[in-house]
């Protein structure tokens, strides 16, 4: 389990960022200020708070061997702090005068990346304090960033959604879009990274509104998130099943962090505090079985049906379905024959029983798809939208639809029959908010 041990709430503002040391934790707030308090007894050291940023500080972090703390802000500054005593080491000056979003320093010490909102990245000496090279990304702010364990390449994270991969000489090697909303956090586990290829491995659900913070526990076992929703959430990396859900906070968490050296998790949040979460290190990795997945059966993926017999008490035959590759529109076409001829469930009574689990998760699907606003409903394919769309005739539609339809060169519109003036598509955000909020109240029900 996990226990809250201690809270602090000296910030006279929104908490944007926490990070730990060996032997502190630091704080930093849009009151402008930077705190420090020492692991021992969670007590705010006699040199804190740290003054110097004219605006919001955005970003704070340690260096490796802990002794320097760096530090961002509105005020287009990036300050490095000497932890031992407070006092100021160096001021760099973005070169473009932008406020400086985030910081982050190389696992050997050498250098320091500050991100920028007009999309300069800057790569600082962090022995002589001075400037090494600079870039820019082509589009929004920089909002993420973080470096490989080996420290010869980092990534930084756009407010657009880009995904940026650079080398040690700020060359960039890679860039794809990642979240169509945009990038708020990013982070790598301790495992090495084989080249800098960039590959989608999977996504974690549990939130049902934005995340604004991720980190990865420093021997990569778990991760943490926190979000809009005011909860944070601690996932097994391995399993990608949720560990535990923390909902002390009671405004949107801005920041998580782990400790180096001891089970420990900072939490930080728009509610001014900080909150220090301790773990039992005998439940650490028995991961609970999830909650059902909280949206449409059809879309569940192989995971969340697997979740879903666990739930059911069904837990036996999760091999089985994952052996066939049962996912939710697959466990939603289920029959008697086929449970008994493909899946080769021999006992009646248990075919019989999971028939009447599937037969009620129909009945859900088509309660709540009676209840769906027609305006969240693709023209084309007459099912809730995904990834909604606005085309050249002013409808919204679901993206992939309207690609097959215009790729069978269909250039009329679905709704007027009209020749379309364009068929570039834009992605409806406002729509799909509407439809994310509709589906979070829809199963709060």
């Amino acid at each position: 389990m996990v226990k809250l041990i201690h809270t602090l709430a000296d910030h006279d503002d929104d908490v944007n960022c926490c990070a730990f040391s060996s032997s502190l934790l630091a704080t930093c707030s849009l009151d402008k200020t930077i705190r420090l308090y020492s692991l021992s007894d969670f007590t705010e050291v006699p040199y804190s708070p740290l003054k110097f940023h004219t605006y919001a500080v955005h970003c704070c972090c340690f260096s490796p061997s802990g002794h320097i703390l760096a530090s961002c802000s509105t005020d287009g500054t990036t300050v490095l702090w000497d932890t031992q005593n407070g006092q100021i080491l160096a001021v760099m000056e973005q070169p473009s005068g932008s406020p400086v979003r985030v910081c982050r320093f190389s696992p050997d010490s050498t250098c320091l990346v500050s991100g920028a909102s007009d999309g300069t990245v800057v790569l600082w000496n962090a022995q002589s304090y001075k400037l090494h090279r600079c870039a820019s990304v082509k589009d929004g702010s920089l909002v993420a960033c973080a470096f490989s364990p080996p420290g010869n390449l980092f990534v930084t994270g756009s407010s657009c959604g880009d995904l940026t991969v650079w080398d040690d000489k700020m060359r960039c090697l890679h860039s794809e879009k990642a979240h169509d909303l945009g990038i708020t956090c990013c982070d790598f586990s301790s495992q090495p990274v084989p080249g800098f290829e960039l590959k989608y491995k999977s996504t974690l659900t549990g939130h049902c509104a934005p995340v604004l913070a991720c980190a990865f526990s420093h021997d990569g076992q778990m991760i943490v998130s926190g979000s809009v929703d005011k909860s944070v959430i601690v996932y097994d990396t391995k399993t990608e099943n949720i560990l535990h859900t923390l909902t002390q906070h009671t405004r949107y968490v801005t920041t998580c962090a782990f400790a180096p050296n001891i089970l420990l998790l900072a939490t930080g949040s728009m509610d001014k505090t900080v909150n220090i979460w301790q773990f039992d290190t005998e439940t650490l990795c028995q991961a609970k079985i999830p909650d059902q997945p909280k949206q449409f059966t059809e879309n569940w993926s192989e995971g969340d049906v697997s979740n879903w017999l666990c739930a059911e008490g069904l837990e036996d035959l999760v091999d089985i379905f994952k052996m066939n590759n049962i996912d939710g529109r697959e466990l939603l076409n289920l029959t008697k024959e086929s449970l008994a001829d493909d899946l080769k469930i021999e006992s009646l009574g248990l075919r019989s029983k999971v028939l009447r689990k599937i037969e009620e998760l129909r009945t859900k699907v088509k309660t709540l798809s009676s209840e769906i606003p027609d305006e969240f409903i693709c023209p084309i394919t007459r099912e809730l939208m995904k990834e909604p769309v606005i085309a050249s005739d002013g409808y919204s539609y679901e993206k992939e639809a309207m690609e097959n339809w215009i790729s069978k060169k269909k250039r009329t519109s679905p709704m007027t029959n009209l020749v379309l003036s364009s068929v570039i598509l834009i992605p409806n955000r406002t729509l799909k908010m509407a439809i994310d909020r509709w589906l979070s109240e829809t199963h709060q029900k």
